[in-house]
């Protein structure tokens, strides 16, 4: 495995050399902004070649040995976003055919006979990248690549060498890839060296939490654009669900369960709190007493294969309670309904927030008419709805969490699952990594 190590231009280094390196990155990336430009369709063959490998099982080893939950799902999902069609569907998708293929052939679109506008990379991008994804270190570094920008990856924490063993493939199967490319496995505590990044950079790009964003933005240089991809919180929304056909009802249910089960509810996407439209209790403890045995259900099926999950939501446990009592918030007035290994708790109150998560989720009352007054308290955070209702009503509903600000709204059993082409976070991201240069000429 390879870890503490540095990529440099394709080659090298321990992260004892880090500090000789940043002193010559500005210099190296002027000289190779300077000088030469990405070829964008050998880009996108070089990483549909390494789609194809990954299919082929040529890393099958090495992915292995990883442990990783659910890997053989998560690498279909890699599989297909990594595939030349994907990859050019969104250029066409978030970029449109004009920008597109200015950004392929740099070919100027005319304008009028004066001014041409060109599509250019927005130039170096930063990306400090979050451990909560397996591959996302490398996605986002791929996004940059699609678009021509030179890239600085700073690896979370949890990377454990993937993100630098993939990028090296890349650069084995297009040579030109090395120059484009700087790793470096920095420590988050390391402020200094992320600040010279930061300074080289004209975007920085944060995937991670309010606290990471916060940090990110004291030493973000004046004149660097921000870039956050944080975190977002999402949940499940179930109206009219007692009338539903029960073969459905059970169907959907199952759905839900395992998608918050499978997730740990771990990922931005995934269900945090489930909402009810009624103010009635007792339809609401109703509900938890039929999902609950399905939640259960579930757990068996994906069961927690590390004691230390099961140390941190005891932990976790403890501190919100904890933190509850001293702060005078009344934790009697729940309801808990406890299964094995998971746990529904039917909360008085209606705020959107983390649950204890690894299928430990909240149930509240919400019904529609409160629906923006409470949601868009969170706005800057909503993401994902998983909306679970009669067909007719599926319309009314889309269009009411909308409104509230969310930019994901699925079937309850999808909430994680990655939709070709779709874009992150209610924004197209290959769009935010481009610029458009004017230049007015004299006509002959």
């Amino acid at each position: 495995m390879v870890i503490n190590m540095i990529l440099y231009r394709g080659k090298e280094y321990d992260t004892s050399c880090q500090k000789q390196l940043l002193a010559v990155l500005e210099e190296d990336i002027n000289n190779i902004r300077s000088t030469r430009r990405l070829d964008i369709a050998k880009v996108i063959d070089a990483v549909d070649t390494l789609s194809k490998k990954l299919a082929g099982g040529v890393y099958a080893d090495r992915i292995a040995q990883l442990g990783i939950e659910g890997i053989d799902t998560q690498l279909q999902t890699v599989i297909a976003m990594t595939s030349k069609e994907n990859l050019e569907y969104r250029l066409l998708e978030e970029l449109g055919e004009e920008n597109k293929e200015s950004l392929l052939n740099h070919i100027p679109i005319i304008r009028n006979e004066r001014l041409q506008t060109r599509i250019l990379p927005k130039g170096t991008l930063f990306h400090i990248a979050a451990g909560n994804r397996e591959g996302l270190p490398v996605y986002s570094v791929i996004e940059g690549l699609l678009t021509g920008n030179v890239n600085i990856l700073k690896l979370p924490q949890a990377d454990g060498g993937l993100s630098i063993e993939i990028l090296q493939e890349l650069m084995k199967i297009e040579p030109s890839v090395a120059d484009f490319v700087f790793v470096f496995d920095t420590p988050s505590s390391d402020l200094e060296g992320m600040q010279k990044m930061a300074e080289v950079s004209d975007v920085v790009i944060v995937w991670g939490g309010v606290e990471a964003v916060a940090a990110v933005r004291k030493f973000a240089p004046i004149g660097a654009e921000l870039i956050e991809w944080g975190h977002k919180l999402s949940f499940a929304y179930l109206s009219q669900w007692h009338i539903l056909q029960e073969e459905r009802l059970q169907m959907e249910l199952e759905a839900l369960a395992e998608h918050i089960v499978s997730t740990r509810q771990l990922l931005c996407s995934s269900c945090q709190v489930i909402y009810l439209d009624t103010e009635d209790l007792m339809e609401a403890k109703c509900f938890c007493e039929r999902f609950l045995p399905v939640l259960e259900k579930a757990t068996s099926a994906f069961p927690a294969k590390s004691i230390g999950m099961q140390a941190e939501l005891s932990l976790r446990r403890y501190c919100d309670t904890l933190q509850k009592v001293l702060s005078g918030q009344r934790t009697e007035d729940n309801i808990v309904f406890q299964g094995k290994g998971c746990s529904l708790t039917l909360c008085k109150d209606n705020e959107l927030e983390l649950s204890d998560m690894f299928g430990n989720c909240f149930v509240k009352l919400l019904p529609k008419k409160k629906m923006c007054s409470v949601l868009r308290k969170n706005k800057g955070y909503l993401q994902t709805a998983g909306l679970l209702c009669p067909d007719e009503q599926r319309g009314e509903l889309s269009g009411l969490l909308a409104d509230c600000g969310i930019v994901r709204i699925t079937f309850v059993g999808n909430m994680s699952e990655v939709f070709l082409g779709e874009a992150h976070d209610g924004e197209y991201p290959l769009r935010r990594y481009i610029r458009a240069v004017d230049e007015e000429r004299r006509v002959l």
